[in-house]
């Protein structure tokens, strides 16, 4: 095949300089038919395409490799096999050619079916008020010098695009129900519909279609903000095409370059800021001559009203020990010396755990998510040495919040298990 840069000089010694055919092929080193060919064709440059692609031994197997190809088709994009896998299958079923062969022949099925039209989508059109979409990302940070990789929980309105996002340490289900809590607040209202992925802290079992059978505490959230939840499609995040935008733009503008905050405070409270300054200053990719914040403000009325904060905790039953303490989360934490002997219901919620037994309070601490830390309060052992107060040292709060103990009279001290309170809350 004739490279461009050949035709060009036999179309320049021809016509410009005005040299024989002979001379022309002496001088590159072709025949004198296909200098005739540039000459008379008046082309600047010459392909070629072969008619049949001869298939000696995939011809006998082109059945198989159909129903496999035709197979592999039907799955959801993350179940696809290769067409290195598909070339195995099929030299399992006796095929002797190549992989070339193979690629060739998938490459020609699916331009022959269309499959290229499956990236083409519908867009999609939401009344006000009718759905918002709900996702996570992470997203890398320093928080007090030290590199964290925090879960971001986004939510945006699918018909003025407001969008909300807010950093947590976990992806856990109290940190969906406190998101889900102040998005709405944010809003002052919610949708009538919440499109989700189908995350395990909302969705335990996948029918076929669109069924699903969601988590309880899930759907008494959904209940309390009277919102219908619907999970979009395994592998298929166009049903939540927003959100999924949202999380590109908010690492791009508002993570890049790397944050720098001593908290998750801090940054949630910059990443509000942000998230409003952003929607104030941006116009709305359908309605050009408004903002996103004055689409908004439309939409507000059209609402759900704000129903109030979700008691969203997420309960597990744990036993007290002799010392008072519960463990939780692979951390410990003090109850009141009354609960010792019968179980309690740790409730945690995002920011705080509360631990009841009855119904009745019987600790509250701020949530911790280290390992191996141990949450005291000195008062729940008050009853204990007012019991026996001779043989021990008596406790007090400092001013620091940490707990120093006080020698009685008799000079013995308390024991270790109660002399370790590191934390006083």
């Amino acid at each position: 095949m004739l490279v461009v840069e050949t035709i060009g000089k036999i179309r320049r010694a021809y016509f410009v300089d005005g040299r024989p055919i002979k001379a022309i092929c002496r001088e590159l080193g072709v025949s004198r038919k296909v200098v005739r060919k540039v000459i008379r064709s008046q082309a600047t440059e010459f392909r070629y395409e072969r008619e049949t692609q001869p298939l000696p031994k995939i011809g006998a197997r082109s059945a198989e490799l159909d129903r496999l190809l035709a197979r592999n088709e039907s799955k959801a994009a993350r179940e696809r096999l290769t067409l290195i896998r598909l070339f195995e299958e099929l030299r399992g079923l006796g095929y002797a050619g190549g992989y070339d062969a193979v690629r060739r022949y998938a490459r020609r099925w699916s331009k022959e079916r269309g499959t290229s039209t499956a990236s083409a989508y519908v867009p999609l059109s939401f009344a006000p008020g009718e759905a918002y979409q709900f996702d996570w990302s992470h997203e890398v940070v320093l928080l007090s010098g030290t590199t964290v990789v925090v879960k971001v929980a986004h939510v945006r309105l699918c018909h003025s695009r407001m969008l909300f996002a807010r950093a947590y340490p976990r992806e856990t289900q109290e940190m969906v129900f406190d998101a889900h809590d102040r998005a709405f607040a944010l809003f002052k209202g919610t949708c009538t519909r919440g499109i989700y992925d189908n995350m395990k802290t909302a969705v335990e079992t996948i029918f076929v279609g669109k069924g699903r059978l969601y988590n309880r505490r899930f759907l008494q959230m959904c209940s309390h903000y009277l919102v219908d939840p619907v999970a979009c499609t395994p592998a298929s995040g166009w049903e939540k095409g927003q959100v999924e935008n949202q999380v590109g733009l908010v690492r791009e503008r508002f993570f890049t370059p790397r944050l720098r905050f001593k908290n998750l405070d801090e940054l949630n409270a910059w990443l509000l800021d942000k998230c409003i300054a952003y929607a104030k200053a941006h116009r709305h990719p359908e309605l050009a001559d408004q903002t996103i914040w004055d689409v908004f403000e439309a939409e507000r009325p059209k609402l759900v009203p704000y129903a109030g904060r979700f008691d969203g905790f997420h309960a597990v039953t744990a036993s007290v020990s002799k010392t008072c303490l519960v463990r939780f989360d692979n951390n410990k934490c003090s109850v009141a010396a009354s609960a010792v002997g019968r179980p309690v219901e740790v409730q945690a919620y995002a920011d705080r755990i509360v631990i009841r037994q009855n119904g009745r309070i019987v600790a509250e601490h701020p949530r911790s998510f280290g390992r191996g830390d141990t949450v005291y309060d000195p008062w729940h052992y008050v009853p204990v040495l007012a019991r026996n107060p001779a043989p021990y040292a008596t406790v007090l709060p400092s001013k620091t919040g940490c707990c120093r103990p006080r020698s009685s009279g008799s000079g013995a001290s308390l024991p270790a298990s109660t002399m370790a309170i590191g934390r006083w809350s």
